[in-house]
């Protein structure tokens, strides 16, 4: 039993060494890189995506980013969170430029955005800009059964969108007002740093939920250049005047109890959601 233990306690010293050691390196500046940072799946948490980004902007061996988003969207918020990381990225002078894959959908072309510049394969799906909100409405299954819900609540909007009741008129017209608003942010999200590229309305013609193909972007001004990931990188290179710079893969290895406590289980929309979660989601 000892003898065990002096092994748990070895390996664990031995360990915990390594990850020392791995953090002071990674803080060496160890010559020019573009770092490439991938969004994939649905975007619910931000944290892992902010986090990395935040790291290359204090990176000083760090010339560029290139965003590598493959995305149907996520929640409102979450888009937001990395959006706004993005920005206070560019703020350090760092150019930023965006390789789209085979989606970059509502909220992935939402955190598109902020990028000097974006590239799209010319079969990529983009677009699809709007906001979405569900309800799935049991009542009449559950009368079947005999099953009846009560609620007793503090407020008249306290349970709308619960499942077990129909939504009111009032209720409606509330859920669509707030809608409108997260939709006029993701305009104005867009515009702040496209309006060059786009017009207001041209924009607001095109953003009513239908999804382009990179090609039909590229001519409605939604993304810059036909291209694939490494023609991204070779842009990030020019736009940083780094052309011998190495190409860093900031991914972030996770297990599973990781993955738990950071909530990525409940990434996938319509599981342990809130009753009112907005969305920037292609459907």
């Amino acid at each position: 039993m000892r003898k065990w233990l002096k092994r748990f306690i070895f390996v664990g010293i031995i360990v915990l060494l390594m990850v020392t050691l791995g953090s002071i390196l990674s803080r060496i500046p160890l010559g020019e890189r573009v770092a490439v940072i991938k969004v994939s799946g649905p975007i619910v948490d931000p944290t892992s995506t902010v986090r990395r980004i935040e790291h290359a902007k204090e990176d000083r061996s760090t010339k560029a980013l290139v965003l590598r988003v493959d995305s149907p969207g996520g929640s409102v918020g979450a888009s937001q969170e990395i959006y706004r990381a993005l920005e206070d990225f560019k703020s350090s002078g760092k150019p930023l430029v965006v390789s789209m894959g085979n989606v970059a959908a509502s909220g992935g072309y939402y955190i598109s955005a902020p990028a000097d510049l974006i590239y799209a394969n010319p079969g990529t799906i983009t677009g699809s800009i709007g906001v979405i909100v569900q309800h799935t409405e049991l009542r009449a299954l559950l009368e079947k059964f005999g099953i009846r819900i009560t609620s007793i609540k503090t407020g008249k909007f306290k349970d709308t969108l619960s499942p077990f009741r129909e939504l009111s008129p009032e209720e409606k017209e509330y859920i669509n007002q707030t809608i409108e608003d997260a939709y006029e942010q993701f305009l104005q999200a867009i515009l702040k740093h496209r309006s060059k590229k786009i017009s207001e309305e041209k924009l607001r013609e095109v953003a009513d939920g239908r999804v382009f193909t990179g090609k039909v972007a590229k001519e409605l001004g939604l993304v810059d250049e036909l291209g694939n990931l490494q023609d991204a990188i070779k842009k990030a290179r020019e736009l940083s005047r780094s052309p011998e710079a190495r190409v860093y893969y900031m991914e972030e290895k996770r297990g599973l109890i990781r993955r738990l406590m950071d909530g990525e289980m409940g990434a996938i929309p319509g599981v342990g959601d809130s009753p009112l979660m907005l969305y920037y989601m292609m459907r």
